[in-house]
């Protein structure tokens, strides 16, 4: 008897195999972040307007993380801190922080270093231990160290200081102001993770 059919049928299985591992491997599509106000939140979604005016519907990912952006006393920046800041370059090279946000402690580490942000053009992030501080009449020098290098950046009197601490769903509601980070997937805008000011805070990173 001819066994060209069954082998044909292996040969057909283990292509079907191979294209279903070509699309179990496509990577998954980037997360972008959209600052905007909470237009409306329910158990399962939310919508919101983003700061150009889009207003973009999102559901929630099974592991969404909630984080509630909180302003604290400017004193918390001390030497040894584990620290980010987003700041913009001077006409001279030199940056000058818009934020700074001092992580809880079990969150040294992460994200270290520094990096192009997506707050306005030319803006930067850099996550780093602050080894130094020198007060000025207007603004403080703070050199943060990591990895691979160190960066000393002003940070003016008055910018937000602000920390972050879990929260839940509850703190979605309507007006409020969100940093949320977006994936797409099948098709479908999914929000992974959403930090949040409580009483219309507005996150500033």
């Amino acid at each position: 008897m001819s066994t060209e059919r069954p082998l044909n049928r292996n040969f057909a299985v283990a292509g079907l195999m191979l294209v279903a591992g070509a699309v179990a491997a496509q990577p998954a599509e980037p997360s972008v972040r959209l600052r905007g106000t909470i237009e409306k939140a329910d158990a399962t979604s939310l919508v919101i307007k983003e700061r150009d005016g889009r207003v973009i519907s999102l559901v929630y990912a099974d592991n969404l993380g909630v984080s509630e952006v909180v302003p604290i006393d400017p004193a918390a920046i001390q030497s040894g801190t584990f620290v980010g800041t987003t700041a913009v370059p001077g006409a001279d090279g030199s940056l000058s922080a818009v934020e700074v946000h001092v992580f809880p402690e079990a969150a040294r580490g992460r994200g270290e270093g520094h990096r192009p942000w997506d707050l306005q053009p030319g803006s930067t992030m850099t996550n780093g231990t602050v080894t130094a501080i020198t007060p000025g009449a207007t603004d403080r020098m703070m050199t943060l160290r990591y990895k691979d290098g160190e960066k000393t950046i002003r940070v003016p009197n008055g910018v937000p200081v602000i920390t972050m601490k879990a929260a839940d769903r509850s703190l979605l509601v309507a007006g409020a102001k969100v940093i949320v980070t977006e994936q797409m997937r099948n098709g479908q805008a999914v929000a992974t993770r959403v930090q949040v000011g409580r009483d219309g805070f507005a996150p500033p990173m």
